[in-house]
C-alpha cells in the first residue's frame, strides 16, 4: 500500500463528505460574520475567507495534477518542489506530485532568495510549483529559475508572472482520472529539508513505506475517527503537521488549515468547526493561557467541549506550561510528541495520552519504534545518565541526498543518531535533555540550556527564553539567558538574578538580555540567529556568580 491509496479510498467512499476546510482570519471583509456565513469557493486563493473541498475534489484535483505533470513528459524519481502557504491547494498538489510518481519537494515558505535558490539545487528540482506570496523572491534568482524545466503558479491569473505557467488553467484541461502510474512502497516518495537552525537545510530522502507507517503511528497515538475535526496551524511543508494530519487521512476525517496563530483565531476557529483535535506549538500555547489568564479571553464565549485533545511537538515542553493547561482544560487528553524530518516527523517518541502523571518526559518509543541512549562510543548508558538518543523504526529516512558523510554520521545500520541529548528514568520515560550542539561547556561543566529555560519559564514575567552559550575569557563559555517579557511587564537584570539563585551556581545564567525570541515557523528557537547577534558579548563572567 502507498500513501495515494489512502486518498483514493476516501473519494470513494466518503465523497461528499469535507476533507479540508481553510480559513484565512486576515483576509476577511466583515469580522462579524460568521465564516459559515461567505461564501465557499473551491479555486483561486486570496479574497475568500472560508473555502473548502470536499474527498472526492480533493482526488480529483491530485489526478488533474499528477496528469499535467505527466503531459510534460515527467519521469518516475522526477523532483518537484511545492512552494506555497497553507491553503487548499497545498495537499492536492503534493498528492498529484507524488500520483504521477514524482518526488515531492516541499519548502519552506520563510526561504530567503539565497536559500531557495541552495534547495532547489541540493535536491535536483526541475519542475516549481509556487504561490504569489513568493514572486517577488524568485524573481531575484533569474538564473536557477532558468533551469528548471517547468513553473507552475498556483493563484489568480491576473497576479501570473511572465516566468510561469497558471497551473489552475492548465490543469482544467487534464483528466480527473486516475494516472496510469503503479506506484510501490520502496518507491521514492518525497525530500524535506532539515530546519536549518545549525547552518544550511540537508536533503532528507522518504520512500512510500515511511509514509504509510507514520499515518498508522499517527492513529495508533491518537485515536482519529471518522468524527475527529483536526486543527492544523503548522506549516505544511513540514513534517511535523503533515505527519499529524495523516492520522485525519488514515480515519477519512476533517481537517481544518487555520492561516493566523491569534488566540481569539484559534478558539474560533474550534469553536465554529466543532475542532476536536488541536496540535499548538509552545509559543501559541503559552500566548492562549496568557490571554485566558488576563482575561482576554474566555472560553464561555466559545463552544469548546468537544475538544478532546491538544497536544504539542517540535521542541521541549516545559512541565509548568502543562500545569497551566490542565487547570484551564482539566478534561483534555494531552500529549507530547518527539521526532524529526530524519524520522519522518513526530511519533518516533510519544508520551502518551494515559502518561500525563510524566508530565516532562517526552515520553516511551512510539507505535513500531525502538529507542536507546548512547554514550560518545555507541554503548547503551545506564538509566539517569546523560546520552545521545538514537531511534529506530519504520519512518527513519533512507539517506541525506547527495550528502553520504552527513548520512554516515547519524544512521548507523538501522538506528539514527538524533543529536538529541536525553536521559531515561527507572520506568522507561525519557526525557530531553538539550541539543548535543546546544550543550554549553563552562568551566568543565555541561551546562545544558532547557533545564535553565523551564527553570527561567517560571517566573510569572517571562512569556519566553532562549539560553546559549557565549565566550568566556575565563570559563571558556557562560551561559547567556535572552529573555522576551510578557505584554506590558517590565523586569530588570537584578530581578532576574534573585529568581536565579534558586538554581545551582554554575547553572546561573551569566549574561541577560532582554529582547524577542526568535522562533522558526515549527517552533524551534533559532539559536544560531542568537549566538550571531551577541557574538560580540565577549565578556569575562561576574565575579558574584563564580
Amino acid at each position: 500500500m502507498v500513501i495515494t491509496d489512502f486518498l483514493e479510498r476516501n473519494a470513494r467512499l466518503y465523497g461528499s463528505e469535507t476533507a479540508l476546510v481553510e480559513i484565512n482570519p486576515s483576509d476577511a471583509r466583515d469580522q462579524a460574520k460568521s465564516w459559515r456565513e461567505t461564501s465557499l469557493i473551491e479555486t483561486n486563493i486570496g479574497a475568500p475567507y472560508r473555502r473548502e473541498m470536499n474527498w472526492r475534489r480533493f482526488d480529483k484535483c491530485a489526478n488533474r495534477m499528477a496528469n499535467l505533470l505527466l503531459s510534460r513528459g515527467v519521469e518516475r524519481g522526477t523532483k518537484v518542489g511545492i512552494l506555497m502557504m497553507n491553503c487548499l491547494e497545498w495537499l492536492p498538489v503534493y498528492f498529484g506530485v507524488l500520483k504521477a510518481g514524482c518526488i515531492a519537494v516541499p519548502f519552506n515558505f520563510r526561504y530567503s532568495c539565497d536559500e531557495i535558490a541552495y534547495c532547489l539545487d541540493l535536491a535536483d528540482v526541475e519542475i516549481l510549483v509556487f504561490g504569489q506570496e513568493f514572486i517577488s523572491r524568485l524573481e531575484h534568482i533569474p538564473q536557477t529559475m532558468d533551469r528548471l524545466r517547468f513553473r507552475f503558479f498556483v493563484g489568480s491569473a491576473a497576479d501570473k508572472p511572465a516566468f510561469a505557467e497558471h497551473c489552475d488553467r492548465l490543469m482544467s484541461f487534464c483528466s480527473v482520472d486516475a494516472p496510469p502510474v503503479s506506484l510501490r512502497e520502496d518507491d521514492y516518495a518525497a525530500i524535506y529539508f532539515s530546519s536549518g537552525t545549525t547552518g544550511f537545510p540537508k536533503a532528507i530522502l522518504h520512500r512510500h513505506s515511511a509514509l504509510v507507517a507514520s499515518c498508522r503511528t499517527e492513529q495508533n497515538h491518537h485515536g482519529q475517527t471518522r468524527d475527529d475535526v483536526f486543527l492544523c496551524i503548522p506549516p505544511l511543508y513540514h513534517t511535523g503537521a503533515k505527519m499529524h494530519w495523516f492520522g485525519s487521512l488514515l480515519s477519512g476525517s476533517k481537517a481544518v488549515l487555520l492561516r493566523g496563530v491569534k488566540p481569539e483565531w484559534i478558539f474560533r476557529a474550534i469553536s465554529e468547526e466543532k475542532c476536536t483535535i488541536v496540535w499548538l506549538l509552545v509559543p501559541w500555547a503559552q500566548d492562549i493561557l496568557i490571554d485566558l489568564e488576563s482575561g482576554k479571553l474566555k472560553k464561555e464565549d466559545y463552544m469548546l467541549d468537544q475538544w478532546r485533545l491538544m497536544h504539542i511537538g517540535a521542541q521541549p515542553v516545559p512541565a509548568s506550561l502543562v500545569a497551566r493547561w490542565k487547570k484551564c482544560f482539566p478534561h483534555h487528553q494531552y500529549d507530547t510528541n518527539y521526532g524529526l524530518s530524519e524520522s519522518l516527523g513526530p511519533g518516533c517518541v510519544h508520551l502518551g495520552v494515559e502518561n500525563t502523571h510524566k508530565v516532562g518526559a517526552i515520553g516511551v518509543p512510539g507505535y513500531g519504534w525502538e529507542t536507546r541512549i548512547l554514550d560518545e562510543n555507541g554503548r547503551d548508558v545506564v538509566p539517569g545518565q546523560v546520552g545521545e538518543l538514537a531511534v529506530k523504526g519504520p519512518g527513519v529516512m533512507l539517506c541525506y541526498y547527495k550528502n553520504p558523510e552527513a548520512t554516515a554520521e547519524v544512521l548507523h545500520g538501522d538506528w539514527l543518531w538524533t543529536g538529541d541529548m536525553a536521559q531515561q528514568d527507572e520506568d522507561g520515560f525519557i526525557y530531553l535533555v538539550d541539543r548535543k550542539k546546544d550543550v554549553i561547556i563552562s568551566g568543565g561543566e555541561n551546562l545544558y540550556p532547557v533545564q535553565i529555560e523551564d527553570f527561567i519559564r517560571q517566573n510569572e514575567k517571562v512569556k519566553d527564553v532562549a539560553v546559549i552559550g557565549l565566550p568566556d575569557d575565563r570559563l571558556g563559555e557562560i551561559a547567556a539567558a535572552i529573555i522576551e517579557l510578557k505584554e506590558g511587564v517590565s523586569c530588570t537584570q537584578e530581578e532576574i538574578d534573585r529568581f536565579c539563585l534558586d538554581l545551582p551556581r554554575y547553572k546561573r545564567p551569566r549574561r541577560i538580555f532582554f529582547e524577542d525570541v526568535p522562533r522558526n515557523p515549527t517552533g524551534k528557537i533559532e539559536k544560531p540567529v542568537l549566538r550571531e547577534r551577541h557574538a560580540a558579548s565577549r565578556l569575562v563572567s561576574r565575579e558574584s556568580m563564580k
